[in-house]
């Protein structure tokens, strides 16, 4: 009788998986979270239409000198305003999207851990049903041995 052999257990020793977002989140300074406030922020309906309200309202009481005349046509002061607005807005825009970067390489390398690990137990799983295959053959071959075995007539 042929002895049956099966691969060792896999070992199921990997690292948990870990949610990037969290461990950004816990390690971002105060200028990171600063960043990413002003660019969600600057980035909503609610900004562009405030801004576009302020504007208006800027424009509108500028030509009709309800108050006084502080920024005449063609608005000059207000548009040193916006210039000032998208020179600091800008690179705090590029921080947070520095970030964003990182956040995605890092949700790239787990990504591509995590598949390596899969990968890894697939192989184990395909090996094992493997040495399955070859012991269920080599069963089925000794059972029907046996039942020959019974059915021919004895000589006694």
């Amino acid at each position: 009788m042929k002895k049956l052999t099966f691969p060792n257990p896999f070992p199921h020793a990997h690292p948990p998986v870990q949610d990037v977002n969290k461990i950004l989140a816990d390690q971002a300074t105060a200028g990171q979270r600063a960043a990413d406030w002003v660019a969600t922020a600057v980035g909503s309906w609610q900004f562009i239409i405030g801004q576009a309200v302020l504007l208006s309202v800027w424009v509108i009481i500028n030509v009709t000198a309800w108050i006084s005349h502080w920024d005449p046509y063609p608005f000059i002061l207000m548009n040193l305003f916006l210039s000032a607005q998208a020179a600091f807005t800008a690179p705090v825009i590029m921080m947070s999207q520095n970030r964003q970067s990182l956040r995605d390489r890092l949700e790239a390398h787990n990504d591509f851990m995590i598949n390596q690990k899969a990968e890894e137990e697939i192989r184990a799983i395909l090996t094992q049903l493997d040495a399955q295959n070859v012991a269920l053959a080599e069963i089925h071959q000794q059972v029907t041995q046996l039942l020959a075995n019974r059915n021919e007539p004895r000589n006694a």
